[in-house]
């Protein structure tokens, strides 16, 4: 884990009993993420070149799996710059109004990535139905030289994003596109070569109807992620209730409430608690140790702990 700056202050107040209680914020910051400013612009000039390329001998060889297939790809182009132009946002400093900065746009850039997949599934699906109604002749021979480029690129930019897609929902997402793209390709050569072999052109739109599924399955995927951090919700890999556990195992706790964890951004995680400790304030050395500790076993890299010396909930915030 990276290396963890903390500071911490503390006040007390007097409020209705005469109760008092200190506010301790002790703050972990981990290193920044990673930058794949040159893999988002590689992947985006590749793929966009095989995009126009895809669809045009589609268009020409009249195969749907080849149109699908560069729908699809143009969507991959799309959630590729939106990913790049959050990662950006995301290095922008905080500010008065904005004072964390602008992390959640990579929240945001994964929600869209997920509408322009599910368009993307509806348009192709559209044409697909149409094709199945309406048969025509189809070139195997393009379909295959076709998508075999289209495998090259696709996993030559997929291993670009491979090294971040475990810390990163817009890496991680940026990584499974091009993954998943070098596999439909696959299966797009593989429908040319039985279109070959057979002359069966059902085969085609039929391949088209595999790529729908398996872009669908993607989608579900980083909608669902999406969503959940856009709700707040506590981060993948986080277990609250090991967290709580770890506060309440803690010398001198005697009550943990209000514990909030979500993620800031797709990288970054923050916590609020408040820790009821009726012996007295463990001391700045103690909240920065537990910042640490907390960073460096759940991932959690921004923490405010609030110590109070009473159980009464009114001194609640």
């Amino acid at each position: 884990m990276g290396s963890t700056h903390s500071h911490a202050h503390d006040s007390g107040h007097g409020q209705g009993h005469s109760d008092r209680h200190g506010h301790t914020h002790g703050h972990g910051h981990s290193h920044a993420p990673k930058d794949f400013g040159t893999a988002f612009a590689v992947g985006v000039l590749l793929n966009t070149a095989f995009v126009i390329v895809e669809a045009t001998y589609g268009i020409l060889s009249g195969s749907m799996a080849l149109v699908a297939d560069a729908g699809h790809n143009l969507s991959d182009v799309l959630a590729l710059i939106l990913a790049w132009a959050a990662s950006v946002a995301a290095k922008k400093p905080a500010s008065a109004r904005f004072t964390y900065g602008f992390k959640s746009s990579t929240i945001l850039a994964a929600l869209a990535n997920a509408l322009l997949l599910a368009i993307a599934i509806g348009a192709i699906l559209f044409e697909t139905v149409h094709r199945m109604l309406n048969p025509a002749p189809v070139e195997g021979m393009t379909m295959i030289v076709v998508a075999g480029i289209g495998i090259l690129i696709n996993t030559g930019t997929a291993l670009m994003f491979m090294r971040g897609r475990h810390d990163d929902l817009n890496v991680r997402g940026a990584f499974l596109h091009m993954a998943a793209d070098a596999l439909v390709s696959v299966g797009v050569v593989v429908a040319g070569v039985a279109i070959l072999l057979t002359g069966q052109v059902w085969i085609d739109p039929l391949t088209s109807l595999v790529i729908v599924a398996v872009i669908a399955w993607g989608t579900w995927g980083l909608a669902k992620d999406s969503i959940k951090m856009g709700l707040l919700g506590v981060p993948e890999g986080i277990d609250e209730a090991a967290v709580r556990a770890h506060f309440e195992q803690l010398e001198g706790v005697a009550a943990v409430h209000d514990l909030h964890i979500w993620p800031m951004s797709t990288t970054e995680t923050a916590l609020t608690a408040h820790l009821v400790m009726p012996a007295g304030h463990p001391g700045d050395a103690a909240i920065r140790a537990l910042s640490d500790q907390l960073e460096h076993d759940f991932a959690i890299h921004h923490t405010t702990i609030q110590v109070e010396t009473t159980t009464g909930r009114e001194m609640c915030c």
